[in-house]
């Protein structure tokens, strides 16, 4: 449900109640606290904390200049955001190193690699469950310790005509009324940089929704949100849940599973920066002309 002026209105479609998928059994949601927790990871790199869904690792290191943040025998592709201009790294893959800018996104290749700092600053990295290192790692890893009952298995995207290469693009584009935040993907991510809200957000133009079968991973990267999750009455009440309202300070992430409704409102008086995960990407934003603004680098599944 959205209100007109939101540009996911145009992704309701006309399925009919009948159509509806009716699920056997829920899952709760997860909260990766990183402003309270403490960091799986100390040493002269800096401080890291993991935390996971379903289908995604997230990996938010507060890097140090100099630190080096590796991976040896990567098996898919991952994704790097770096939210804040100050900040610079240098990537290096097999095919040579690369000077990207803060304010970024990258998507780094399968195999070994390593961002170092240039500068100190904020690092989050989002990985597949492949990378059973860092699954096992996560804070909340017995969470997963069996298959999320309303998620799919994971199945990458199709990779480029010319193979996986790194590949990084700026955030700073022009805001487009038509357009839903900022968005690209690859062959593992979907990564959504939405408009950062000034102030909290408007109690009447709120956007509860749900996704019958992909996870959703909300990073907040400045200012707090509440994560509002409300989960279908289906004729087992056995499986019912209690409403939630998470409250969420900055750093942390809210993993919301399917079928829950849910929508998310900024409290903060200052800037609240949120970013939305989802992995693998999604169809539906996809095939939406426009919205995925590196569409030309990454083919759509065939069908």
């Amino acid at each position: 449900m959205y209100v007109q002026s939101d540009p996911r209105s145009s992704l309701q479609g006309n399925a009919s109640p009948k159509d509806a998928k009716v699920h056997s059994s829920y899952f709760g949601s997860q909260l990766g606290l990183f402003y309270q927790e403490k960091p799986q990871t100390i040493d002269a790199n800096g401080e890291t904390w993991i935390s996971r869904g379903q289908n995604c690792v997230v990996v938010y290191s507060n890097g140090k200049e100099g630190g080096c943040f590796s991976r040896e025998n990567q098996p898919d592709e991952y994704a790097v955001i770096i939210p804040d201009r100050e900040t610079t790294v240098e990537i290096t893959t097999s095919q040579g190193s690369t000077v990207v800018p803060g304010y970024s996104v990258a998507f780094v290749p399968p195999g070994a690699s390593t961002i170092r700092m240039l500068t100190s600053g904020t690092l989050v990295r989002l990985f597949t469950p492949k990378s059973e290192d860092l699954a096992k790692a996560a804070a909340n890893a017995e969470a997963f310790a069996g298959p999320h009952p309303n998620v799919p298995p994971f199945e990458a995207w199709p990779e480029p005509p010319g193979g996986l290469t790194l590949k990084w693009y700026t955030l700073d584009v022009p805001e487009d009324p038509s357009r839903f935040g900022r968005i690209y993907r690859c062959t593992t991510f979907m990564i959504n940089y939405l408009a950062p809200r000034v102030g909290p957000r408007e109690r009447d133009k709120v956007s509860p929704h749900h996704h019958d079968d992909f996870e959703q991973c909300s990073l907040a990267l400045s200012g707090s949100f509440t994560h509002h999750l409300r989960w279908p009455w289906v004729t087992n009440m056995n499986i019912w849940r209690e409403d939630e309202h998470l409250y969420c300070e900055s750093p942390s992430i809210c993993i919301i599973p399917p079928p829950a409704i849910h929508t998310t409102t900024a409290e903060s008086a200052g800037i609240n920066q949120l970013v939305d995960i989802f992995s693998p990407p999604r169809a539906d934003f996809s095939a939406k002309p426009g919205w995925v603004l590196n569409a030309d680098d990454y083919p759509l599944p065939a069908g």
